[in-house]
C-alpha cells in the first residue's frame, strides 16, 4: 500500500502549538505514511531523533501574539493572514500531501480549499462553538481598572462583540478567494476545517449536537527533548515536591515572586522557563535554596515526581499533571487558560488564580490546602483514569485515514 503524505503545519506563537502535532506526528507509523512537519525557525532541537521532513514557514513572533492577547486585540490583521494564505499555498504546492494538519494556523481555512487539500484543524474544545462556556475576563485592562465582579460583567456583555471584532480578519480573506464567511462567533473560525479534533475529553468539556466530523481525541501530552540538569538524579525526597512552569505563553515576571512564595514553604521546587530569559526582563539573582531552575525539563516526568504543578494554567501541562495524577494550581493570565482551568477547579483538580491579583499568602495558602487536601489529589488521579481511556494514536490514525480517503469541504 502507497504511504500517505502527511503534513503538519503548526502556528509557533506559542511552544504548545508546536509541541502538539509534533507529538501527534511521532504516532505515525512510517510504514504507512510519510510525515512532513512545517513551522517557523527556532524548533529544529525538537526535531533530533525524528524521521520527520522539516519545512520552514513564517509565523508572527510570540511576542506580538502575547502583546494582542494581553491588549485584547485581534492577533492577526487581514494583511498577515493573506501572505500566511500565500505562503500556506506554496508549502502546499512543493509537498503535495494527501491531508494537512493544522494547529491554530487559521490560513489553512483558506488555503487548503483554494488547494483542494483535506484539513483536519487541531482545537481545544474549551473553543469549540459545541462546547457551552461561561466567560472570566482575562487579564486585560478592564480586569486592571475596574473589580473582577464589574469587570466580569461587562466582559460578557461585549464578549460577543469582540468575538465578532476577532473573527473580521479572516472572513475578509476568505470572501477575497470567493469562499464564503464564518460568521463573527470566534469558536466557528477557529472550528472550520474539514475534520476538527479536539484534544481533550468529552467528560471536562462536554458538547451539545456535536456534528460528526468533530470528535475527541484525548490529551496529548508532549515534552521537549533535552539534557537532564546535573541536579535531576539527586533531588532529596524528604519534602513535598513542586513543579513550576508558566510556559512560553505564561507571564515570565512572575516566576521569581512564585519562588520566592514558595521558599517560605516546607517544600522542594524544580522549575522551567520554557526557554525565556530567565525569569523576567531583568535578572533576579539565584533562586531560592529550596528552588533548582532550568531551561527546560522533561514535564511529563517532572509532572510524575511531582505532588503539585504550578503552570499557566493552560493544556498542555494541565494535561501533563493530570495524566500523573497530580493536582494543578493554574495562574492564568489569557482567556484560552481562564476556559482550561475552570474545568479543572469543576472537577476538583485543581485551583485557579488570576495573574493580575497574584500575592504570595493567596498563593502559599492556595498551596497548602492543594497538598493537604486528600480530595484534589483523588480528583486528579479519577482524571489520569479517564484520560487512560483515550488511545490517542488509534483516533487519530482512524481521522487520517478517513481524511485521506475523503473529498474535502468547502
Amino acid at each position: 500500500m502507497e504511504r500517505k503524505k502527511i503534513l503538519f503545519v503548526a502556528e509557533a506563537v506559542t511552544l504548545a502549538h508546536v509541541g502538539r502535532p509534533l507529538a501527534l506526528a511521532q504516532t505515525l507509523a512510517p510504514q504507512h505514511y510519510d510525515v512532513h512537519f512545517a513551522c517557523a525557525p527556532g524548533y529544529e532541537a525538537f526535531f533530533k531523533g525524528s524521521r520527520l521532513s522539516s519545512w520552514p514557514l513564517s509565523s508572527i513572533s510570540s511576542a506580538r501574539f502575547l502583546a494582542a492577547l494581553a491588549a485584547g486585540k485581534p492577533v492577526y490583521d487581514s494583511a498577515t493572514l493573506q501572505q500566511y494564505v500565500q505562503d500556506d499555498l506554496r508549502l502546499l504546492q512543493a509537498v503535495r500531501p494527501d491531508v494537512v494538519v493544522g494547529d491554530f494556523r487559521l490560513s489553512l481555512s483558506v488555503s487548503a480549499r483554494v488547494a483542494q487539500v483535506p484539513y483536519i484543524g487541531l482545537i481545544n474544545a474549551y473553543w469549540s462553538p459545541y462546547v457551552p462556556q461561561r466567560y472570566t475576563v482575562p487579564a486585560i485592562a478592564l480586569a486592571r481598572a475596574l473589580p473582577i465582579a464589574v469587570a466580569d460583567r461587562l466582559f460578557r456583555l461585549v464578549q460577543p462583540l469582540a468575538f465578532a471584532l476577532h473573527s473580521r480578519p479572516l472572513n475578509r480573506v476568505r470572501r477575497s478567494y470567493r469562499l464564503p464567511s464564518l460568521g463573527y462567533d470566534l469558536r466557528r473560525v477557529y472550528a472550520d476545517a474539514d475534520y476538527v479534533l479536539y484534544p481533550d475529553i468529552p467528560e471536562m468539556f462536554p458538547a451539545v449536537d456535536l456534528p460528526p466530523q468533530h470528535s475527541y481525541l484525548g490529551p496529548v501530552t508532549w515534552s521537549p527533548p533535552t539534557e537532564l540538569p546535573g541536579w535531576w538524579d539527586v533531588l532529596p525526597t524528604d519534602k513535598p515536591l513542586i513543579y513550576v512552569t508558566l510556559g512560553s505563553s505564561g507571564q515570565g515576571a512572575l516566576l521569581p515572586q512564585i519562588l520566592q512564595a514558595l521558599a517560605a514553604l516546607p517544600v522542594r521546587v524544580i522549575a522551567a522557563t520554557a526557554g525565556q530569559a530567565y525569569p523576567g526582563r531583568a535578572d533576579p539573582g539565584p533562586p531560592p535554596d529550596n528552588a533548582h531552575v532550568a531551561a527546560y525539563l522533561p514535564g511529563e516526568e517532572a509532572a510524575r515526581r511531582a505532588q503539585l504543578v504550578i503552570c499557566n494554567g493552560g493544556s498542555p501541562t494541565s494535561q501533563q499533571a493530570l495524566a500523573a495524577g497530580v493536582p494543578v494550581l493554574g495562574i492564568a493570565g489569557n482567556l484560552d487558560q481562564y476556559l482550561n482551568m475552570r474545568a479543572v477547579a469543576a472537577m476538583g483538580a485543581g485551583a485557579l488564580l488570576r495573574s493580575d491579583r497574584l500575592d504570595e499568602d493567596t498563593l502559599r495558602r492556595t498551596v497548602v490546602d492543594l497538598l493537604e487536601r486528600p480530595a484534589a489529589r483523588a480528583a486528579a488521579a479519577q482524571l489520569a483514569l479517564l484520560f487512560q481511556r483515550y488511545d490517542v494514536a488509534t483516533r487519530f490514525d482512524a481521522v487520517l485515514r478517513r481524511a485521506a480517503g475523503g473529498a474535502p469541504t468547502a
